[in-house]
């Protein structure tokens, strides 16, 4: 898969070790992953009495998301209650928004409590996949060389695990500390240091406050303000935590947090409701930053909802500290030392801390992972106009290939856990039906696949995604392919049952075989 250019960047994970734990020959699913995504399949799985699966990991522990970014001021920014499988909830949450190191632990404590551990490979970076027609069997390569052979497979790797590093000349050359955000480095002492902070998004609203107080100098580049909206900070007591601990009442309070979250959908389906909010934020952001130049550069020029919306109390304070700048002239070159921007201003800086984002087009992270299916298709080729899939899970002319958080399942506005779960019960449901019916693969009809498309492309018209502002949820060309453009709860009625017409039901047999050696041998 994609790798970051080496910018000499911090990890926070140990150097790759050898693996311990050979794969097996053959299995029946393999999981690429194990974030929340992967571990919820496996689970599932194991509650359907499957248990010949294998989760291969490229770190050396299990978490994704949250093993990885554990930058000063990281946490959740959807409830804890919510931010949890709904068949494992917690009940002593400390807050409303969890840290990462407390949900990090929950993961753990997950992959423990249903025994996990002894169906992950960690260390095994998957480097492709090659569908056999003659046998409906995947062909599953890691970059320690080795192979597996699965019915199954499901891509649980995220969209948010490979660092964006942006293209800024001189980068590479600069003399001083440089990290991404997902690659924080605690041991360096940013004490009495001069900082450049590159962007703001969600990560940077979240650490740029906690470091702001420690250095000498910040200065935090700009290019696309955000609206951030305040954040509900309090913690939950004894008497809260031992309320959680009845059941009922721990999953009404689910409920409640979930539809509550599903009504800020409703702006973003109009945007005049939208500008509602924005006259409300725009008071907030008055209210918390003195100086009225600074406020209209913190203040967005697109329709709320349409980039991703963000939660802080402390991002907007954070710039009436007499030691942080914010600077929103483009970057023109990096130098040994500083920074230089287009108005030919150069700023001394020792340490650039990279709040980029991730690299979410499947088309860039997985440019050098060699995916083939079914009648010489190649993913490369098929996603060359966008990344698509049917419900975001399966894409045509890959069979017995399934995503988690795929295409046009990305949310804005509720729990992806939500989504996740969804997702797993379905792919569990594709499995079930294929035994049932005596079948080695199914594979989504391409029918079915446009249909699909046509139907996220006609939602998405008359939303405040469709008002022209460009965000990591569009592809280079101003394709829309991450988001789900409707209310959650109508994603989960379409996973609820396997339209079986949308498939063809494949049983590899001796006419399989041999149509499939005169297909190889006519490309030969």
């Amino acid at each position: 898969m994609y790798r970051s250019p080496d910018l000499r960047l911090a990890t926070s994970h140990p150097s790759p070790q050898p693996p311990q734990d050979s794969l097996p020959g053959r299995t029946e699913v393999v999981i690429v992953g194990s974030g929340f995504g992967g571990l919820c399949m496996a689970i599932k799985l194991q509650q359907a009495g499957l248990r010949d699966f294998v989760i291969l990991e490229k770190a050396q522990e299990v978490g994704g998301t949250w093993r990885d970014n554990h930058y000063p001021g990281a946490a959740c920014d959807v409830q804890s209650h919510l931010y949890s499988f709904s068949f494992d909830t917690k009940s002593d949450w400390s807050k409303r928004y969890a840290p990462w190191r407390e949900i990090q632990d929950y993961i753990l404590d997950v992959t423990k409590r249903h025994g996990l551990r002894r169906h992950i490979r960690f260390g095994r970076e998957v480097t492709g996949a090659n569908f056999d027609e003659s046998t409906g069997l995947w062909t599953i390569r890691t970059q320690t060389g080795e192979t597996v052979l699965t019915r199954h497979w499901v891509l649980a790797s995220g969209p948010l695990h490979v660092p964006a590093i942006p293209d800024i000349p001189g980068l590479k050359d600069f003399k001083g500390k440089v990290m991404h955000s997902a690659q924080w480095d605690h041991g360096y002492q940013m004490a009495g240091r001069r900082v450049a902070s590159i962007g703001t998004g969600g990560s940077a609203i979240q650490y740029v406050p906690e470091i702001a107080p420690q250095v000498d100098k910040l200065h935090v580049f700009q290019r696309t303000a955000a609206w951030v909206i305040p954040r509900d900070e309090r913690r939950y007591g004894p008497i809260r935590k031992a309320l959680f601990k009845l059941p009922p009442l721990r999953t009404l309070h689910r409920w409640r947090l979930y539809w509550t979250n599903e009504s800020r959908v409703w702006p973003i389906f109009n945007p005049a409701l939208a500008r509602v909010g924005e006259a409300a934020l725009k008071r907030f952001i008055a209210w918390q930053v003195k100086d009225q130049a600074l406020r209209e550069k913190l203040t967005p020029d697109y329709t709320l909802g349409c980039k991703r919306v963000l939660i802080s109390n402390k991002w907007f304070p954070t710039f009436n500290r007499p030691n942080v700048e914010l600077v929103t002239e483009g970057i023109r070159e990096i130098r040994e030392n500083s920074i230089v921007t287009r108005d030919g201003r150069e700023r001394p800086v020792d340490c650039i801390v990279l709040g980029t984002g991730f690299v979410v087009d499947p088309r860039i992270y997985m440019k050098d992972f060699e995916l083939t299916g079914r009648n010489g298709h190649v993913l490369a080729e098929d996603w060359k106009t966008s990344p698509t899939a049917y419900l975001g899970i399966c894409a045509s002319g890959y069979p017995n290939m399934f995503q988690l958080v795929g295409p046009h399942t990305g949310l804005g506005h509720n729990s992806i856990i939500f989504m996740i779960e969804q997702q797993a019960d379905y792919i569990v449901r594709c499995m079930q039906l294929l035994k049932a019916r005596g079948a080695q693969y199914l594979d989504v009809k391409p029918q079915a696949q446009q249909d699909f498309l046509a139907e996220m492309t006609r939602s998405l018209k008359g939303t405040v995604w469709d008002t022209g502002c460009r965000s990591w949820y569009q592809t280079a060309d101003g394709i829309n392919f991450a988001i789900w453009p409707k209310s959650t709860w109508k994603y989960w009625m379409a996973c609820l049952r396997v339209k079986q017409e949308h498939f063809d039901w494949v049983r590899c047999d001796a006419n399989t075989a041999a149509a499939h050696r005169r297909r190889e041998t006519a490309k030969a």
